[in-house]
């Protein structure tokens, strides 16, 4: 045991897009507050975040088919894509913010333009993918989104994926230009190289073992130091908890109500990846297509343009998989360990639930390269094995808890914050649209852990997002003036879009 104490306002466990973004928004809120961030791995957005681990969609519901839904009448439910956008808006104009103001700098590292586009077949997915249009296009947030079902037209949208497509069946895409490839991995490090500072000291190599209240009202950690193995204490009177798919047990461990009766289902993905210019230069969007029947949907397939490191590649999957470990550096006893006493009935009635959903993982898994690529065939009809590599991407740790809707053992998809009854500590669980949506999940975050600061607060956050508070879509004034500062700001303009295409074809 080291003697090591400290005391902080704030601890952040996990140096993700998640803590990240904490971090930033409390800097310029209230520099003067210590913030120490502890991380199990040597670097930032190494986990959840990392460029490999994610498909790195901005995710603002232009091409993901799962958020809408049509309704039992024929009519679609835009709802959530609506929600979504207004939270990828939000992300957006704080990245924005912090170019401008010079706290980070070159915005081509972390986010490239790129058209998002949605794909399906056969008659009847048309048919919906025609009436979504309807829906979307209707709504403000949507504008210049394009639909056909010309395979002319689509030749010219989708060369690589309409070339040598012999079916003759129906086939219909949506293609908007306002989409991004977003590299969560190097907007998490150039966020943590901004805070680090005289009062934010991040501790890479420093896993979190333990949690706890202490009589005064403090959270006190244990905290491991892998260099040394040494064992350190740190206590705060705030502690947030963005470990990924390690949260759930560190908010098992800290007792509170909010987190019993809460499990986890830990799903793995793997993509298939294409480094070959004449293969790779041939396609240029985010193409969604529609989840098989049975199949999660975190498991749209999708062939993406990726820009990582100033290169350009391919990217097809994802393939589902299924491990007990909770994070890709983790345990394989992390399911084991986190069924408690206060979950074991919700864990076990979702194990009931999901029977179909585990065997489809466990198929899933068991895939050879040759199958993997018939699927992929389905978007690319000429695609040769030999030009595709698979890459195993992050662990996913969907939410299982009781719901009025869904019943006892409810897999939820997406992502959720825990938070303390006083606000002293809060989790983050789940997964997708996760990182594209972290500042307006942090700014929840914010809101219930600090409410006697928010009305003193609000002014620099209206400053840092103009449309706080604000709902976009009812304001398109407004949403104008949004889209063309940041687009500026974030080197996303239409001229720069096209320059940024011609530089990588």
């Amino acid at each position: 045991m080291s003697n090591i104490e400290t005391k902080s306002d704030v601890i952040l466990i996990g140096a993700g897009i998640m803590s990240a973004t904490l971090g930033t928004l409390l800097k310029e809120l209230v520099p003067e507050w210590n913030i120490k961030v502890f991380e199990k791995l040597a670097n930032a957005g190494e986990e959840s975040s990392n460029e490999w681990n994610n498909a790195g969609t901005g995710h603002a519901a232009l091409c993901e088919l799962n958020y809408s839904v049509e309704k039992p009448d024929g009519s679609i439910d835009i709802s959530k894509a609506i929600k979504i956008n207004e939270q990828f808006q939000v992300s957006m104009q704080f990245w924005a913010y912090l170019v401008n103001s010079n706290l980070i700098h070159n915005p081509q590292d972390f986010i490239m333009p790129l058209p998002h586009m949605s794909l399906v077949h056969g008659e009847q997915n048309v048919m919906f993918l025609k009436k979504r249009f309807e829906a979307l296009t209707k709504n403000p947030l949507f504008q210049g989104m394009e639909f056909s079902d010309d395979p002319e037209k689509l030749l010219e949208w989708i060369p690589l994926i309409m070339q040598l497509r012999a079916s003759s069946e129906p086939i219909a895409a949506t293609k908007i230009d306002s989409g991004t490839d977003v590299n969560f991995s190097a907007l998490t490090r150039k966020m943590f190289d901004h805070i680090e500072s005289e009062n934010i000291d991040i501790n890479y190599n420093h896993n979190v073992n333990d949690i706890k209240r202490t009589r005064d009202g403090l959270w006190e950690l244990k905290v491991k130091n892998l260099g040394s193995g040494t064992v350190e204490r740190h206590t705060a009177k705030f502690v947030f908890i963005g470990g990924g798919g390690g949260s759930l047990h560190l908010l098992q461990k800290s007792g509170i109500p909010e987190g019993k009766h809460i499990g986890g289902f830990p799903v793995s993905g793997q993509f298939m990846v294409c480094n070959k210019p004449d293969v790779v230069s041939q396609h240029h969007a985010k193409v969604y297509g529609k989840a098989k029947v049975g199949a999660p949907p975190m498991s749209v397939p999708h062939l993406d343009t990726r820009f990582i490191n100033n290169k350009k590649s391919l990217l097809f999957g994802p393939y589902a998989g299924f491990s007990p470990k909770f994070l890709k550096t983790g345990s394989m006893f992390d399911l084991v360990t986190s069924v408690k006493p206060n979950n074991v009935l919700t864990m076990l009635a979702a194990g009931a639930k999901e029977l179909p959903l585990t065997k489809y993982l466990i198929q899933q898994v068991m895939l050879s390269k040759e199958k993997r690529m018939e699927e992929l065939r389905e978007f690319i009809p000429n695609a040769k094995s030999e030009d595709w590599d698979l890459v195993t991407a992050g662990q996913r740790v969907q939410v299982i808890k009781d719901t009025e809707a869904g019943g006892k053992g409810t897999l939820q998809f997406g992502t959720e914050v825990v938070t303390a009854a006083d606000g002293s500590i809060a989790a983050l669980l789940g997964a997708s649209p996760g990182a594209s949506t972290a500042v307006h999940v942090m700014l929840e975050v914010i809101n219930k852990c600090f409410p006697q600061h928010m009305q003193e607060w609000e002014p620099k956050i209206k400053e840092m997002i103009p449309s706080y508070g604000v709902s976009l879509m009812e304001n398109p004034e407004l949403l104008h003036e949004v889209h063309a500062s940041t687009e500026q700001a974030l080197g996303l303009s239409k001229e720069e879009r096209e320059e940024k295409e011609l530089s990588f074809s």
